[in-house]
């Protein structure tokens, strides 16, 4: 399928009205603007028609799924408006996420890990809109406010988990597919609590935005299985994260090479 194809088919499916559509062929980038809200959106079709070549049909609903689910939330923004703090929640990203939004307002972040940062999203149902500094100036409140909002109601979040044992060692995943599954990385009582629970080393991972991953790590072949299941996550999700574990020790993340240096150390210590 060519991207020219694919555009018609999109047509199709969204209604050639409803948009003024706009393909570069150099980059096959999708520009389509919506000409009730007169909000637009960037679609890189090289993307889809990967997808398209193992997927067929699944991938092109998935791209009319999110370009409907936009639309509708910059629709309900315009109409709407920003209403209650209650609907704000942190999302994790990457160290390497734009830290600026395609209009080029600055997003509200937070650092996090030298891996991660803290981004901050307007909840708007089946999608969720990150909050820039000119969604803040609309929203009427302080960046402080959305901040704090964000650490409350992250605490509000189900911290449901299913357990899964490899060689001896102890996984738990959560996977709620509500949006947030990663940002439980932020929810401290859940991580005390799980850390009482557990009798080997605490690793959190975040390989990509819908899956939270904690280890009981017991032995050394639970570090080889850690590695390969948070890069097959990583490679797997729509949101990549990052590949790296964290060990979780007196409340604070730190590095999985951190904990193997300090081991290192600590056996030379010794002798």
């Amino acid at each position: 399928m060519t991207a020219q194809e694919l555009v018609v088919i999109l047509k199709e499916r969204l209604g050639k009205a409803h948009f003024e559509w706009k393909l570069d062929s150099k980059t096959n980038k999708l520009r389509l603007e919506h000409l009730e809200t007169g909000k637009g959106m960037d679609l890189f079709l090289g993307d889809v028609l990967t997808k398209y070549d193992t997927r067929k049909e699944k991938a092109i609903d998935e791209v009319v799924y999110t370009i409907e689910q936009t639309f509708e939330a910059m629709k309900k923004e315009k109409e709407q408006g920003f209403q209650e703090l209650m609907n704000i929640y942190p999302v994790i990203r990457s160290g390497s996420f734009p830290k600026k939004s395609k209009e080029g307002h600055a997003f509200i972040t937070t650092e996090h890990t030298a891996e991660t940062r803290i981004y901050y999203a307007l909840d708007l149902g089946n999608t969720y809109r990150l909050i820039d500094e000119d969604m803040v100036n609309k929203l009427k409140v302080s960046v402080e406010q959305i901040k704090e909002s964000a650490r409350f109601q992250v605490r509000n979040l189900p911290t449901n988990v299913k357990r899964d044992e490899v060689a001896g060692n102890f996984f738990y995943f959560l996977n709620e597919n509500d949006g947030y599954d990663a940002s439980r990385i932020l929810n401290d009582a859940f991580l005390k609590e799980m850390r009482g629970k557990i009798e080997g080393d605490m690793t959190v991972s975040v390989p990509h935005q819908d899956v939270l991953i904690i280890g009981d790590i017991r032995n050394n072949t639970g570090y080889d299985v850690l590695a390969q299941m948070t890069m097959h996550f990583f490679t797997v999700g729509a949101v990549p994260i990052t590949s790296l574990s964290f060990v979780y020790e007196e409340g604070r993340l730190e590095p999985i090479f951190i904990l193997a240096k300090n081991r290192v150390k600590k056996e030379q210590e010794k002798q």
